[in-house]
Parts: structure tokens; sequence; C-alpha cells
């Protein structure tokens, strides 16, 4: 028996708008933001974008194999630099020794550089990435570090010595042939004495114990290009997980959960953030204030021609262990190159506004004007660019931004590192209410007249006097690879103004004073990626820098500064087994063996797919039996995570009263530590007195008499100190660690 339904016309219509609306709904504002990454990379994967080396190197090898062409020298050359570009090292070792060979090649000598460098990165490719361990790359270079195949740092031996026999100040070459021995475990006593840099391998009186890499035995060894890493955490359960990304729009943004026994697992795909590609730095904040930390992914950097106009990202913590994608809907989105950005409330209204630098540039044209922006947040998931009005939209090419009260008015204030060599330091006016105003204090204070072009930057009081001091570093490197400087330096050759770390010291009344100098800061580093932390728990607080350019050669270590009692800072990157020398980017300092002991998490790679590298995850041995104290904080009427709070430990260390002093924030203007506060109070016995002075309205708070190497959770208004108790954990070695594969695919 059949049922016959009559319905009339209005139903029918209503029906049909059911079913429409059902198969056509709008896109979800995170597969629209998916949507665009892909319309994006497929748009930049164009032989006229500088950075995308695979369609150039398909392109010509093209053309070679059109007859007639087998035999160009400039097609084989051009073929050659872009092969190394996309990983092909063979290839182009192939090629220049091709042209090489060729009668009618009258220019050898301006080629060999060229063919070193590709001998080198053979070297690197068949030792260090396909043989990767814990030593390898790691400079001095020895033990697990030394090559087993040694034909592409033989070779190149070979000719940089035909090089430096032409021309012996070539610091470029002689730097790099003395890291070639190295791999070869045959520095110094091999190296032709005319040829020596003496005292590589060699420390300082101010020896740390030595870090290991532990990446690939936890499977954290993500092979990748520049990028960012940050280290919190991300479930609430109290225990640290890493999340890390790369710059290029077809690199994935990948979440590892700490399995709180020592091992992590990839839950990248359940976690949603399959799609959401790129990043070139990420920071966390919690920009709903519902305790869930959120992820921000800054884009486009360093592209030219328009290319690097790109969004960045709002990922939500959804608290089911998945992000979302809110960008469109929070009003966030925007087309501008950008890896600097701030998270604090600016207008101290208990909600995180962010601050983000764009970069504006004639030398990296990114194709129209680009400004900074401000967006402060409405309370409803959404924010607003005020930038114009509060007279902080600079027009720059803007490389970091930190955040801090420099001045104890109760405002956030904000500093700008540019390459174009003009620094910003703007002081929030302090408006209550909706307004915010900035006023450029940059010439009052003393730091104008620092003209270098500059990258890496933050606040911290480095010496604990109580008032944020500022250290931001040179990155003019002055169209030369930074083996020259390093080779120069070695060579005691005067390098002025190259690479310097610039530390200024806060005058407590609004002027800061250059003590690079006196803090033994004027060293050759070139940071990209760096961070601070407190690896022997003495309460001063130390660093660990990235170090590198696109340039192949650029072959130099990352860097490690150990703080001797705010005084001065002493290089300790040969004893601490740090000094990797492929490319370092985002870097965190975390104690995530909950043992009060921070080990130090570091994005690293190049901007090519043929300068990809391993992250590396160096463990700390622990450098002493000081003391420590672990604060994380929730704001109530400060925005929920607390950042811009300020901690003040008092506390009788050896018979000595002090005070350590730490803003609660992640760290670096490139990697994030995590937001809970890791604090050495060296061998005090006993917390005296923990002040906070909470963020937004400034109330202060008070902890007396609390007992050391402790995890605590402070809530602003509840004198109640929670203890957490977490597990100490031992890193546990994956049976078989996986093999150390790239992010994405190589061209083939």
């Amino acid at each position: 028996m059949t049922t016959k339904i009559k319905i009339g016309g209005a139903a029918v219509l209503l029906l049909l708008a059911i079913i429409i609306t059902s198969y056509y709904r709008p896109a979800s504002t995170h597969q629209q933001m998916i949507e665009i990454l892909t319309g994006l990379r497929n748009k930049n994967s164009t032989i006229e974008n500088p950075f995308s080396p695979e369609v150039k190197f398909k392109y010509v090898d093209s053309l070679l194999k059109m007859p007639g062409n087998e035999n160009s020298l400039f097609l084989l050359n051009a073929r050659a630099s872009l092969a190394l570009k996309v990983g092909k090292e063979d290839q182009a070792v192939q090629d220049y020794e091709n042209i090489a060979s060729k009668e009618d090649f009258m220019n050898l000598s301006a080629l060999m550089p060229d063919i070193s460098i590709a001998y080198m990165r053979m070297g690197e490719r068949n030792n260090c990435m396909l043989n990767h361990n814990g030593s390898s790359c790691i400079f001095p270079i020895k033990d697990g570090g030394v090559h087993l195949n040694k034909t592409g740092s033989t070779k190149a031996i070979e000719t940089y010595e035909t090089i430096l026999r032409t021309n012996p100040e070539d610091y470029e070459s002689r730097w790099l042939l003395n890291v070639a021995f190295m791999t070869l475990g045959k520095y110094p006593n091999d190296v032709p004495k005319e040829f020596l840099i003496p005292g590589l391998d060699k420390g300082n009186a101010f020896d740390v114990k030595p870090f290991t890499d532990m990446a690939a035995d936890l499977g954290l060894n993500m092979n990748g290009r520049a990028g960012g890493v940050i280290v919190d955490d991300f479930n609430n359960d109290g225990y640290l997980d890493i999340v890390s990304s790369a710059w290029d729009l077809s690199d994935p943004i990948q979440y590892f959960q700490n399995n709180k026994d020592g091992t992590f697992s990839d839950l990248t795909a359940q976690s949603g953030l399959k799609g959401i590609t790129g990043g070139l730095n990420i920071q966390q904040t919690d920009y709903n204030n519902d305790g869930n930390l959120d992820i921000f992914v800054l884009r486009g950097a360093w592209n030219t021609q328009g290319f690097g106009n790109q969004p960045s990202s709002l990922l939500r913590n959804n608290g089911d262990g998945t992000f979302t994608d809110v960008t469109l809907s929070a009003g966030l989105y925007f087309l501008h190159p950008t890896q600097a950005a701030v998270w604090a409330d600016f207008n101290n209204d208990g909600w995180l506004d962010v601050f983000i630098g764009a970069e504006d540039s004639s030398e990296y044209d990114a194709g129209g004007s680009q400004r900074c922006m401000l967006y402060i947040n409405n309370h409803d998931g959404t924010f607003t660019d005020i930038a114009e009005k509060a007279h902080c939209n600079m027009m720059a090419f803007v490389k970091g931004v930190t955040s801090a009260d420099f001045d104890h008015d109760g405002w956030p204030d904000v500093f700008l590192s540019t390459m174009n060599g003009q620094k910003y330091l703007l002081r929030n006016k302090g408006i209550k209410g909706d307004g915010v105003d900035f006023e450029d204090v940059t010439e009052k204070a003393g730091i104008a007249s620092n003209h270098a072009r500059t990258f890496t930057t933050w606040f911290y009081d480095y010496d604990n006097d109580g008032w944020s001091d500022v250290l931001v570093c040179d990155y003019n490197f002055r169209s030369k690879s930074l083996a020259y400087y390093a080779g120069a330096e070695g060579m005691g050759k005067p390098v002025p103004d190259a690479g310097t770390i610039y530390l200024y010291h806060n005058n407590q009344n609004g002027t800061f004073t250059n003590v690079s100098k006196e803090a033994g800061l004027d060293k050759v580093t070139f940071s990209m990626g760096a961070n601070f932390g407190d690896i022997d728990n003495d309460g001063y607080l130390d660093m660990y820098f990235g170090t590198g350019n696109p340039d192949f050669k650029s072959l130099v270590p990352n860097k490690m500064f150990k703080n001797l009692g705010g005084k001065k800072f002493a290089d300790v990157t040969v004893s601490s087994r740090t000094g990797n020398l492929q490319k370092g980017h985002g870097v965190a300092f975390a104690d995530i063996r909950n043992t009060g002991i921070q080990d130090i998490y570091i994005k690293m790679g190049g901007a090519y797919i043929g300068d990809s590298y391993t992250s590396s995850l160096y463990v700390n041995p622990g450098q002493s039996n000081n003391n420590w104290i672990s604060l994380n904080l929730e704001g109530v009427k400060a925005n929920r995570v607390a950042i811009g709070s300020h901690i003040k430990l008092s506390f009788v260390d050896n018979g000595v009263k002090r005070n350590v002093y730490k803003d609660v924030n992640s760290g670096g203007s490139f990697g994030s530590s995590p937001l809970r506060q890791e604090i050495g109070i060296g061998q005090a016995k006993v917390i005296d007195d923990i002040e906070i002075q909470w963020a937004g309205d400034n109330a202060v708070q008070h902890f007396k008499n609390v007992k050391p190497n402790q995890f605590l959770h402070l809530t602003e208004g509840n004198n109640i100190v929670e203890v957490i108790h977490l597990k100490k954990l031992a890193y546990k070695k994956l049976a078989k660690p996986p093999v150390c594969m790239p992010m994405i695919s190589q061209v083939k």
C-alpha cells in the first residue's frame, strides 16, 4: 500500500530551500583559510618567484634537453645553482664539473667557490642528513659528527686550497676549508699551516657541561625549512607539548603531544591542522580568555615581488584536542608579509591585543604599502585595527617586535627592530578606556643613533635590577656569506658592526645605554631566531641564537651565551655542544622533563628545500644543584594567561639577599617558550616573597615563604598557593627512530 502525501507550493519551495542550503552551505572560516592558502601556494609556484626554485629547475632542465642546448654553459650553470636549492647536490656537482671541463670555459676561478660549496653540500647530504645522529653538524665537529662518506669534503678541500693559494685573504674559503677538515676528523693537524684558523675547537674559562641533541631519538627531528616553534601546554594536562611550523605554503604545521612518559605523539592529523600550512613564526596566546592556548601563525616574510602578501592565521584551541582557523571571523584577515608580532594587553582591559609588524622595503618589494597593525580585542572573538589612530602604523621592514613596560608606568610599550636600520621605541601613553596611543621616544631614549639593520629583539632584565633592558641583533651581511665574517673573526681581523648583539641597559629614567662591549656581546652572531632562559638556575638569563641566511656558504654555528651574574656574557658554544652549523630559526627554552632543568628546542632549516634540516632538542645535563620555581599564573581581571604581569622573587642565596625579576611572556621575538615561568633561584632554601603585579589593573599580590623546586598555580586575587604535581620524565628513545625525511616532497 502506497501513501500519497500532498504538499502545497510554499511547502515545496521551503523543502527545496532546505535541500539547497544543506548542499551549498558557506565554507567554514577554517576551510576558507585552507582554500586561500592552497590558492596562494599554486599562484606562488611560478618561475617569477625567487623562492620557487623547483619550478625554475624543471624549466632549465627542460631547456637543456632540447637539441643544441646540451652544452650551454649558461644553462648548465643555472641548473647547477638551482640543483643545490632543490636538494640535488649530485646534479649540481656533475654540472659544475661539466662546465669546468669545457675547453672554451675561461673563468674557472670565478666558478670554484660554487664548485666547492656543492661538494660541501654533497658531504652534508650523505652524512649529516642521510646518516643523521646527535653529533651531526655540531661545531666543532668531532666524534659521531665526523663524516663516514668522505668524498664531498675531500673534493671541497682540494678546491678551497686552490682558491686560497691564489687569494689567501679569502676568509670565506678559509673558514669553509677548516670546517671541511673538521668533517674528516683532521682539524687542526692536517690543515695546511698557511690556511689554518687556530683554536676553533677550544672553549674558554666559562665552559658549561655539554648538551645532547635527542630530537631524533624522540621522533622530533622534523626535516624542514625555516620556521617557528612553540613549547607549551596545549591540552591543559600540565605537560609541555611542541608545535612546529615552516615558512613555505606547502610546509605543514605539526603538533606533538606530550605523552607524560618521556615520549611524544604526532597528533597533527587529529588536531585539525592538516591544510593549515606555512608560518615562518608562530606564537601562543589566549585571545578569548577561555584558558586554552591558541596559536597565531605569521606568514610571508622575506618574500619579494608581492609573493609575501599572505595572511596570518589565528587558530582557536577548541579545548578538545583540535584547532579551528578563525582568522576571517575574528577580523584579523590581511595580506601583508610578516613574521613579527607581540601579544599584550595594550589598553589594560583584561583582554590580549596583538601588535603586528609588516615588512615594507624597496629591497624586498612586497607589492604595495605595508604598515604595522595594532588589533585591539573587542571581547567577542573579534579585533579592530587602530594602528593609525594609535600612531603606531609605521612603514618599515620590521623583523622583530617585543613588548614590556620599560618605564614602570603600568602600560605595556613596544620596541620594533627593522632591516631599514631605524629602531622604534613606542611608549604607551596610557589612555584609559578603549583608546590606545603611542609616542615615539626612540630619540629621547638614546637608541635612535643605532642605524644597524637588525632582526632578533626582546625586552628582558638581564641584570635583575627590576627594569626591562633591550636586546637587538645586527643582521647586515652586506652581500657576503656569513662564512666570510666567521673566518675574519677567527683570524682576529676587525669586523665592526657585523652581526653584533646590541644590549641596551635601562637607566631607569626613560633612557638606555649601549653596554654591548662591556657585556662581552660585541661578537659576530647574525641572529635570526633566538630566545633566553636559565640553563643553570642561577637566576640570570642566558641566551641561545640561531644563525644563518639563505646563502649555502653561510655555514656558521648557532651560538650560546652564558650570563655571568648580570655583568658579562661568555660564549659557551663550544663546550655546550649546541653550535649547529645549519640554519637556526625559532628557539624555545623549556623544562619539558619537569626536572627544573631547561632544555632547548630549535627549528632548523633554511629558505630552500635543499637547505632543509632536522630540528634539534638539546637536552641539558644539569649545570648545577641550584634550586628553581615554576609559576603558572592565571589572571582574573588580568588576561587569563597573565601575559605582561611582573614577577619579583625575593630570597637569600648563600647569605646574600637577592631579587630575581621576570615578566610573563614567551621570550624572544622568533620562537616561543612556555608561558609558565621557569625561574632559577640559586642556592635559596626558601623564597621569602613572590610578588606579582598583575597585568591590566596592576594589582599587587604577595605569596610568602614558598618552598623551592615546585610547580605552582597562582590565581589573581586568591592567596592560596596551588601545588601542581607533575611526574619527572626521562626521555625514552624510540626503538626504531623514524627515518628523517623532508616535510614536503623534493623535486623529482
